[in-house]
């Protein structure tokens, strides 16, 4: 029997993804349980691609969320969310106004546009596809959804970059569970608990970049022209405890906490790194502290499960 160590072992949640291996790339579709669940977001680094975010912040309105679609395709593959709202639109969902429900589903986007094609990208068809695919099935990884165009270690250019991909990681806190879904598409490194480089740019010896070699090739800015807007790694991180917006909005900053753990150098002028965090509340919370603690770890855990599957 597979044990689920995915978003889906969460009651109510459903991911389905939509891939295209030959033009290496794909979109993810997160479907929350009946009646949405409370979410938040926080995005760093210089070049982010998102939609909806606004909404996320905790001085906005809407709490609730229905859905959340991660796409490649760079800002094209932003579309990819109408086809996940066209999907929660069948189903009821969405928020109520006057004449009718608005589905709402927040956006992220990966570059991956240097592998595979750079005219292929995911569409609100391919959106609509991974949405009618979703289920309470353990989650994929690798090179599958949003995941399939990833790259990392891009300092020596993509020629000597490594595949990067999906990944999933669980934990318990208590009574509650806490997941973590990441796409690694970073500018830099992916390194384990240790330090230890696992997946990144290679010199021609073969040998890794070190902290000092990563300092002197930032140093010269100018030769990474070509590589602005062409990285970002993906967030998201749900949990079965009742949290308001406010706690899920620190859980997602704590989720960049784990991307700087895993991630050398992270956040950098040329990343978009967003990270989500959603609360269904059928369990009672364990003390925040741990909680923050948890999504640190499990974020790591599953940058780690995207590199090292492919």
């Amino acid at each position: 029997m597979t044990i689920n160590h995915s978003l889906t072992a969460l009651r109510g949640v459903r991911v389905g993804h939509w891939t295209d291996l030959t033009a290496r790339t794909g979109c993810t579709a997160i479907l929350l349980p009946p009646g949405g669940a409370v979410m938040s977001c926080e995005v760093r680094g210089g070049a982010p691609g998102t939609r909806e975010t606004a909404l996320l912040e905790v001085t906005k309105s809407v709490s609730v969320v229905h859905g959340l679609c991660l796409s490649g395709g760079s800002a094209f593959g932003l579309d990819a969310a109408t086809g996940v709202m066209q999907h929660l639109e069948t189903l009821g969902e969405g928020v109520e106004t006057r004449v009718t429900r608005v589905p709402i589903v927040p956006s992220a986007v990966i570059y991956d546009l240097a592998v595979g094609s750079s005219t292929v990208r995911p569409t609100a068809a391919n959106g609509l596809s991974a949405a009618r695919a979703s289920s309470d099935a353990v989650i994929g990884r690798g090179m599958i959804g949003a995941g399939t165009g990833a790259m990392v270690g891009k300092a020596l250019g993509f020629a000597n970059a490594q595949t990067g991909g999906l990944g999933n990681a669980l934990v318990r806190v208590g009574a509650a569970s806490i997941a973590a879904l990441v796409v690694a598409n970073p500018f830099g490194d992916v390194v384990g608990y240790d330090g230890t480089v696992v997946r990144g740019a290679s010199k021609p010896d073969g040998s890794r970049l070190t902290d000092a070699d990563w300092l002197g090739a930032l140093l010269d800015a100018s030769s990474f022209e070509y590589l602005k807007s062409s990285n970002t790694t993906l967030v998201v991180i749900g949990t079965d405890a009742k949290l308001s917006k406010v706690e899920c909005r620190l859980l997602s900053e704590a989720a960049q906490m784990g991307l700087a753990r895993g991630t050398r150098p992270s956040h950098t002028p040329f990343d978009g790194d967003s990270a989500f965090a959603f609360a269904t509340g059928t369990v009672d919370a364990p003390p925040l502290a741990a909680l923050i603690a948890a999504t640190q770890a499990v974020t790591h855990s599953a940058l780690l499960d995207a590199v090292t599957a492919s």
